[in-house]
């Protein structure tokens, strides 16, 4: 009962992550897409008002008209709307489902003792480090370099170089699934920590400021500015790194900490390609696809260099005999997946059970190498391709 009850709460957390994920990605890549495709007014009464920038747009049957003070309305209303709960809510969320599948489950999820052989507490706190560390790394960074000249290229060099090197050392530590979601809730923890510790306050102290009929300290806007721009450049690549880890031919790939960097860049610069697009549009120049198009070759080249190498050529296979995929699962299987104990509410330790699975025992072990989790019972590939065969040939009983 309680591994069932584990299962409902990874569920719904699960499901309450991605719907607050929508809505937080969704406000960020509005207001992006808003703040590049604002036009100068040019009708009096907005010129009057120092309206900075407006756009006309068009959707569900109605047309609406968005317009941006660069500081202030002359008369502030009572009533604003703050974008900050889908950020927060998607963290907590994010780190509630971590810590019930990874952290609750060290042992099985975060180590791989053919990667690095320590105990789960060790584990547990080198976890919950990067996501503390890299946040402390990437604030001091953008605080001594991000208002120089030039700052923002260099931040953004500097942190790449930390997000890869800390790709690598996950890959080094941690089990390839855990490695992959580690560096995508890094990231997304400074995402988040943007939010909580630079644009809301800063936010707060401008309207507060405004409110007190002072003029307002513009270093509040330009920290905002410069911490909400990161953070849409952070979102594909956390997107990829927190979704590959289902896929045991990327974790588990040889230099996986090469794949992930790989797929975050792709991620990156696709993004930039759609950010820019919408400056270019209003300026009347082409759309800068190359970004994109680079990122589309990245992941390309990506599905070349992991694809399965030929087997050679070999007389037909004998048929497969269900007693020899019995006592596959049996050794490797069996051992999470039956009377007594039933991850995922599966059960495979009579015969009527494997037929019942076969499906999904191919997918999960084959297909995606996601099973056993990080391999723990050292399926072979041998074993691999006779589920693979048995699945050819009908599995038969």
């Amino acid at each position: 009962m309680d591994a069932y009850l584990l299962d409902w709460a990874n569920l719904l957390l699960r499901w309450a992550h991605v719907i607050t994920a929508i809505a937080w990605i969704g406000s960020s890549f509005y207001f992006v897409f808003l703040d590049s495709s604002l036009t100068k007014p040019t009708a009096p009464d907005l010129v009057a008002k120092k309206v900075d920038g407006e756009l006309w747009a068009v959707h569900g049957g109605g047309f609406y008209n968005p317009q941006k003070y660069l500081v202030s309305p002359p008369s502030l209303p009572k009533n604003l709307h703050w974008f900050y709960w889908e950020s927060y809510s998607t963290w907590l969320t994010g780190f509630a489902l971590f810590t019930v599948l990874y952290l609750f489950n060290a042992g099985t999820y975060l180590i791989d003792k053919s990667v690095y052989d320590w105990s789960a507490g060790a584990a547990i706190a080198a976890a919950l480090a990067f996501l503390v560390v890299f946040w402390l790394i990437y604030d001091l960074v953008c605080r001594v370099f991000g208002q120089r000249p030039d700052g923002e290229r260099l931040v953004g060099a500097i942190i790449t170089v930390v997000v890869v090197l800390a790709s690598w050392a996950a890959c080094q530590l941690f089990a390839g699934r855990a490695a992959f979601l580690l560096v995508g809730a890094m990231m997304a923890t400074a995402m988040s920590a943007n939010v909580f510790f630079w644009i809301i306050p800063g936010q707060r102290t401008v309207v507060a400021q405004l409110r007190a009929g002072q003029a307002p300290d513009p270093i509040h806007g330009q920290r905002g500015k410069q911490r909400s721009v990161h953070n849409t450049y952070f979102t594909l690549p956390v997107l990829i790194a927190m979704i590959s880890n289902h896929y045991g031919w990327l974790t588990g790939a040889p230099h996986n900490w090469l794949v992930l960097v790989a797929l975050m860049l792709a991620g990156a610069l696709i993004r930039y390609s759609f950010v820019a697009r919408h400056k270019a549009h209003v300026e009347g120049r082409a759309a800068p696809w190359g970004y994109a198009v680079a990122g589309c070759v990245l992941l390309l080249g990506l599905a070349v260099i992991l694809a399965p190498k030929p087997s050679p050529a070999v007389a037909a296979p004998a048929p497969v005999q269900f007693s020899e995929v019995r006592a596959v699962i049996e050794q490797r299987c069996v051992l999470c997946h039956n009377a007594q104990v039933q991850n995922k509410g599966v059960a495979l330790h009579t015969p009527e059970l494997v037929q019942r699975h076969a499906a999904a025992i191919v997918q999960q072990a084959v297909l995606q190498r996601a099973m056993p989790i990080n391999n723990a019972t050292q399926m072979t590939e041998s074993e691999r391709q006779l589920l693979a065969r048995w699945q050819q040939q009908g599995f038969p009983p």
